[in-house]
């Protein structure tokens, strides 16, 4: 059996999974990419494949990751290896699993009609609108694999099903249209509904963290991560802080190519701090 993951905190939590339920025991693959970000067009071609590698490089440089991380990411080869184990165990499995969120099923869609050939040993278990018990003993809607306890999973093994023949069909044609439309960012509507949307949909909630006092960047997107309703990655929020800083929206003190744990940030206008320190310097990010 495989299990097929899209969060890196799903592929430990999964290991730790499988090696308590011997029902469920089997590799677990991680499908790293987020593809709810970023350009898709013509992603099966050359040219596609580089422009989002392309993509990806611009959004990691500045950050803690650079391209240590773009390096570690090769889906294509993954699935490929994925592919080559099912092809030499006819008996073998695939479970994938998706939490209801907009970064799972934008996996799930990419990563389905590569395993067309394999209908009939492809499940799916989707957390969709499914509750759980908390580790306090509460009922919760969990967005995100990870937020379920392990215990959890013993019930949660219960939801697979086959992925359908019309799946197999339908699905691979909702890729193609969210690939047509190829809007930067993709959010989850209800369902395996994706919607599209503008490049700057995450920067009003990263602006409504941000104050007119000088705050540490990753204080803030701490903040953001732990408020927005919608999540997406720490990388791709890092991004848009420098757009808006390129935008004018956001300024820094002080050399703004500094480390990124060093930045800091505030809403443009005086605060009580810098408004009585005279010639208080305030740099943008230049154009690259």
């Amino acid at each position: 059996m495989k299990h097929v993951v899209f969060n890196e905190a799903d592929q430990g939590l999964f290991e730790e999974i499988v090696a308590l339920d011997p029902e469920i025991q089997g590799e677990v693959v991680l499908i790293r990419d987020d593809y709810a970000v970023g350009p898709i067009a013509q992603g099966e071609t050359e040219a596609g494949q580089a422009a989002r590698r392309d993509w990806w490089q611009m959004v990691l440089s500045n950050t803690p990751y650079g391209d240590e991380a773009l390096n570690t990411v090769d889906d294509l080869a993954t699935v490929s290896a994925l592919c080559h184990s099912l092809d030499e165990n006819p008996e073998d499995q695939v479970w994938i699993w998706m939490g209801q969120n907009q970064h799972d099923v934008m996996g799930y869609y990419w990563l389905i009609p590569q395993l067309k050939p394999y209908a009939g040993r492809v499940h799916v278990l989707y957390m969709n609108n499914l509750p759980f018990i908390n580790e306090k003993g509460q009922l919760f809607y969990p967005a995100w694999l990870s937020e379920i306890p392990a215990k959890e999973f013993r019930k949660a093994k219960k939801l697979a099903r086959p992925v359908t023949l019309s799946e197999f069909e339908i699905d691979p044609d909702e890729f193609n249209r969210l690939k047509a439309e190829n809007a930067m960012v993709r959010t989850l509507e209800g369902g395996k509904k994706i919607t599209g949307q503008p490049l700057e949909f995450f920067d009003a909630e990263i602006l409504r963290h941000v104050t007119r006092e000088y705050q540490k960047a990753p204080r803030v997107l701490q903040l953001v991560l732990q408020k927005m309703k919608i999540r997406t990655g720490d990388a791709f929020l890092m991004y848009r802080f420098r757009e808006l800083l390129r935008a004018g929206r956001l300024q820094s003190s002080g050399e703004a190519e500094r480390a990124w744990k060093d930045l800091d940030l505030k809403l443009p206008g005086a605060s009580g701090f810098d408004a009585g320190i005279e010639n208080e310097q305030t740099t943008a990010l230049p154009n690259e």
